[in-house]
């Protein structure tokens, strides 16, 4: 039987691990802190982060790393992307030589400007073609709840993506296959900042026209850093793109959107990291993903602008100003 490592217990970890359980995978959950480990394995509950949601019998948990990748055929990684690094070199020496390595992250390691997959393959030396990507439209509550979900496992090794599809499909988790893993990792890391712009006005009172505009000019945003980077363009009006934008853009269930209502509404940074359990990847991202449009000399006007109000002081009032005063061009 397929046998999956998960390393991450926050609440996409968590739903994933039940998507590979219900079809048929043997899964561990790695969980920092040993009493939600207990929680997992004896009550069958994650109470953290998925509170009053059966989990399989199939889904058991350790706080040991090294004991859950052991003899693992896929190793899934959903820790926060900024501890990627870290988390990921304390397990390879437990690594099997042809364990497949699948990220559930949506970012770009700040400093480096790597998408995750990349740096996936540097911390375990292993070619990209062992590593594969998980990305789309996936609120992670609702998958949980079983409701019907499509969703894009990407790696330029196209057998292996097959695998991972058979590894996850359930009657309710419809995974498609993709070799084109820049586009739907670019499409996953900037949907979130895009996120924070859409909460923010949100927050301000503004209505779905400002909405919309923001999604349509931020998946601009992302096709034009995917085509300097070598992405397939359909990849952004796919699952992976335009799907997990709208998603992350219009659903209160999103950590980024409500991120950047939170801040339309004039509270600051400060206050709602402080208040916040689980991560809103865009805070940390927008600036590495700017670094990295900027690196390859991409305009990216609403990024820009996210960074100004999340880093920089900038208010949300003077981001709108600015990206409607913004020069006429042709789109």
């Amino acid at each position: 039987m397929t046998r999956a490592a998960v390393l991450g217990s926050g609440s996409w970890g968590t739903a994933f691990g039940k998507v590979l359980a219900d079809a048929g995978t043997d899964v561990v959950l790695w969980a920092r802190r040993t009493d939600l480990a207990e929680a997992v394995r004896d009550r069958h509950e994650n109470p953290d982060y998925l509170p009053g949601i059966a989990l399989p019998h199939s889904l058991t948990a350790t706080s040991d790393a090294a004991e859950a990748v052991a003899g693992a055929d896929f190793v899934v990684l959903a820790v926060p992307s900024q501890t990627l690094r870290d988390n990921l070199a304390a397990v390879v020496p437990a690594l099997g030589r042809d364990t497949v390595l699948v990220s559930l992250m949506k970012g770009v390691e700040l400093g480096t400007t790597k998408r995750m997959s990349e740096v996936v393959a540097e911390v375990a030396d292993v070619a990209p073609g062992q590593v594969a990507v998980v990305t789309g439209p996936n609120l992670a509550k609702e998958i949980a709840l079983g409701q019907p979900a499509g969703t894009v496992v990407a790696c330029t090794d196209e057998q292996v993506a097959k695998r991972l599809q058979l590894a996850c499909m359930t009657g309710y988790f419809r995974p498609y296959t993709n070799v084109d893993v820049v586009g739907c990792e670019l499409g996953g890391a900037v949907k979130n900042v895009i996120a924070l712009a859409t909460g923010m006005a949100e927050g301000m009172g503004f209505g779905d026209n400002t909405k919309a505009s923001l999604i349509t000019r931020g998946l601009a945003e992302t096709a034009r850093l995917g085509a300097a980077l070598g992405a397939d363009p359909l990849t952004f009006s796919g699952l992976a793109g335009l799907g997990d934008l709208v998603a992350t853009c219009t659903s209160p269930l999103s950590r980024n959107r409500t991120f950047g209502e939170r801040l339309g509404r004039g509270e600051t940074l400060e206050d709602i990291l402080a208040r916040k359990q689980q991560t809103a990847e865009g805070v940390k991202s927008c600036r590495s993903i700017l670094d990295l449009a900027r690196k390859h000399d991409v305009d990216m006007p609403i990024t820009e602008h996210v960074v100004q109000v999340v880093h920089e002081g900038m208010t949300p009032a003077d981001m709108v100003r600015g990206l409607m005063s913004r020069g006429a061009k042709s789109e």
